[in-house]
């Protein structure tokens, strides 16, 4: 028979009792980490996820977008357009409707030709000096071959230009450049901005 007495028995009861209460608590901190480190462990991966399928996007479209640059040629005769990404097919200039240009679709190369507009950029450029120098925005129009897909593109670019005089032949008009101005456009857009900055007389 123990020699232990009802006070001693007692407090050893809630002794093991505290020691059964602390592992519970224990048991249930570690299922709680647990839960806490897989749902942390989810949640890291969804968002990995999330930032590859945006990553992925983004990189998409950056491939379908146009970036349109021009090489001058025959002395500024000419402008030759080209993108780095995609093969050109079919592209439209329209001109302001106040320069009178009917749109122009160049049948062979993706170009733009001084000629279209020489007359009426001398004419609204005569009376002053010789040497002028200015943007004309023109609204391009471009289909282009994205992998096996034909994408089109719209935007209003300006064409750098100049003038100069020449012995005993008039002004010419050069071409120097092209550089974006807008993503997207139409007819309207353009012949503000052509109200607003087109040279003085």
């Amino acid at each position: 028979m123990s020699g232990e007495t009802p006070t001693e028995r007692r407090e050893a009861a809630a002794t093991r009792r505290r020691w059964v209460t602390l592992a519970e608590v224990v048991a249930v901190a570690g299922v709680l980490i647990a839960a806490l480190t897989l749902w942390t462990n989810w949640s890291d991966h969804r968002a990995n996820e999330a930032d590859k399928l945006a990553a992925q996007s983004s990189a998409a479209r950056e491939r379908t977008k146009i970036d349109l640059s021009a090489i001058v040629q025959d002395g500024g005769d000419t402008l030759l357009l080209k993108d780095a990404r995609h093969d050109l097919q079919d592209v439209t200039i329209t001109f302001p409707k106040a320069l009178g240009v009917s749109p122009q679709r160049p049948p062979a190369e993706p170009i733009i030709d001084a000629s279209w507009v020489s007359a009426p950029m001398l004419k609204l450029t005569d009376g002053g000096s010789d040497d002028r120098a200015g943007r004309l925005p023109v609204l391009v129009s471009v289909q282009y071959f994205d992998g096996d897909r034909t994408r089109s593109a719209v935007g209003i670019y300006d064409v750098i230009w100049k003038t100069e005089g020449r012995m005993l032949r008039g002004r010419a008009l050069k071409l120097e450049g092209l550089r974006v101005r807008q993503r997207g456009g139409d007819q309207a857009r353009l012949d503000a901005i052509w109200a607003k900055e087109k040279p003085a007389a």
